[in-house]
């Protein structure tokens, strides 16, 4: 979950990439209330699924004021702000970019014009068929003055679009046009001056709620967030729902038939702990996967510890089940803030411990286990294996509460590519050697769905077995940086354009669906990607 800096826990090597998920999303439709503060403290609640952007955009029935820029909520918000957005009607947006760079002319909510006014819209997750849908922009709207030419590039860019519609359809009868036709993972909250609308796609990839206020109604991607404003959990958004709230109530329609396969990844690492998912309380799922942990790898130790903050509920179910006491080995500034300053040369080489510093007099000495949530590069567990040793450990066993991650997530998690991601090209003993752990084990995929109570048919776990549940078009078509290449020929729609980089620009990291290349070449490029070394065991000092 987040810290008091906003960041999360994986944030912890300087120059370290952690998963992000892509966005969080949040909408309220009350008459009488103050529904940017609402919003402000709702995204508050929601900082961990993005850190780069924020926005808000609200409506008193006539029309749309909107305001948004870079940073963290709390920095792009103050009182004087919040007072100008007035309004019944709002929706907020806290950013990670996974398409489109980082950018105040990516920032969300996008604004755009319809047929009979004009639509603010919020997006978390990851559309797989932007090629098409911008294809699509370009026949029906060749002259079309909005996000798109003004230099925004991303998917939800390409949605606000296709939300012009013609004269004689409202935006709800437009929308039931345009959902169906959009492929990958999607929770979408937007209005127009008079109505919040909701809509999820029919995998129900990413979390969407609904709540209710005392005097209206709210939409958000976790239930954390409606417990901060005070709203009642109601229900999910359910997958392949198109929901319209307005003076008239609430109004629900199907746009497309429910396929669940809902992230696992959700519940391993992204949601907060006190969220819960299709009836599944984040935490408890947590705390099941260190007792299941604990069955399939238990070593003898004196204390488990935890990184802080995702490791610690694994790491409480870890003690339940083996026995053995758990501690706190490590305490985290989580108040250190975003800096623009690199740090010196002699900081950087103490690296983790900007963010980490160990009880020596708690550790000294001490068989510890120490439980994480997953292993992307690998960098940051070998600097907090060093770290502990540095610090008078006797032994150090590393326990993952979830499987190798070996696959990129195109659906709205931004992974390390492929080549990056250690697990994909070394077995676990090698990565054992690499982070220079006395033992490594990783929760099985059967354990990892056990804890989360949910059907293995109902959940996506491609980043773990490269199963991808909704289908994927040619790599060439996809990526990060996708609508950043040639603008002339991207405006073109040509699949050959879209696939042509321009500039030099990487077409991103979550482009790669790359060839199965052989086991050596895989463990090369493991090792080589995260700048360890092949060489000896570095789980002792040499």
């Amino acid at each position: 979950m987040a810290g008091g800096d906003g960041l999360l826990s994986h944030d912890l090597l300087p120059g370290e990439k952690s998963p992000q998920d892509a966005c969080g999303v949040f909408g309220v439709w009350a008459p009488g209330e103050e529904v940017a503060k609402l919003s402000y403290f709702g995204l508050y609640a929601l900082q961990h699924r993005g850190q780069e952007s924020a926005g808000i955009a609200t409506s008193d029935g006539t029309k749309i004021l909107i305001y948004k820029d870079m940073g963290l909520v709390s920095q792009v918000f103050n009182e004087n702000a919040l007072n100008t957005l007035v309004g019944h009607i709002a929706v907020g947006h806290a950013r990670y970019s996974t398409t489109g760079s980082s950018s105040w002319q990516n920032a969300q909510p996008t604004l755009g014009r319809t047929a009979s006014g004009t639509v603010a819209l919020g997006h978390n997750g990851n559309l797989t068929n932007t090629h098409e849908l911008l294809r699509l922009v370009h026949e029906r709207y060749p002259a079309l003055d909005g996000e798109l030419s003004r230099g925004n590039t991303t998917d939800t860019a390409v949605v606000t679009a296709l939300l012009t519609g013609d004269l004689d359809h409202t935006l709800e009868a437009t929308a039931m046009e345009v959902l169906p036709r959009l492929r990958g993972a999607y929770c979408l909250v937007f209005m127009d001056e008079t109505t919040l609308y909701a809509a999820r796609d029919p995998q129900g990839v990413r979390p969407l709620v609904l709540g209710r206020l005392e005097r209206g109604w709210v939409v958000a991607s976790e239930t954390a967030a409606l417990d901060i404003v005070g709203a009642s959990f109601v229900r999910e958004v359910e997958p392949g729902e198109f929901i319209a709230i307005d003076e008239n109530g609430l109004r629900s329609q199907r746009f497309a038939e429910e396929k669940r396969a809902g992230c696992v990844f959700e519940y391993v690492y992204l949601a907060r702990p006190d969220t819960t998912i299709a009836g599944r309380g984040v935490h408890e799922a947590r705390v099941e996967m260190g007792r299941q942990l604990a069955a399939e790898h238990p070593v003898e130790a004196d204390l488990v510890i935890p990184t802080p903050e995702s490791g610690t509920p694994a790491a409480i179910g870890y003690a339940q089940a083996s026995g053995i006491p758990f501690g706190q080995g490590l305490v985290k500034n989580s108040y250190v803030g975003r800096t623009f300053i690199q740090p010196s040369q002699t900081i950087r080489q103490r690296g983790i411990k900007l963010k980490l510093n160990p009880l020596k007099e708690v550790i000294k000495g001490k068989r510890l286990i120490v439980v994480d949530d997953s292993i992307v590069r690998g960098n940051t567990q070998r600097a907090l294996v060093s770290m502990l040793r540095e610090a008078g450990a006797a032994e150090v066993h590393v326990r993952i509460s979830s499987p190798p991650i070996t696959w990129p997530c195109f659906y709205g998690i931004d992974f390390a590519s492929r080549a990056e991601l250690i697990a994909t090209g070394l077995g676990v003993d090698e990565v054992r050697q690499a982070i220079g752990a006395d033992s490594l084990g990783y929760l099985s995929e059967d354990g990892m769905i056990a804890s989360t109570e949910q059907p293995r048919s109902e959940l996506c776990t491609a980043c773990f077995t490269g199963k991808y549940p909704i289908p994927l078009p040619d790599a060439h078509l996809m990526g990060k940086n996708l609508l950043e290449r040639d603008p002339a020929d991207a405006a073109a729609g040509s699949d050959a354009a879209l696939g042509a980089q321009a500039g030099g620009r990487d077409p991103g990291p979550d482009a790669e669906l790359e060839p199965v290349l052989d086991a050596t070449t895989m463990r090369e490029r493991a090792f080589a990607q995260s700048g360890l070394l092949p060489l000896g065991d570095p789980g002792r000092q040499e």
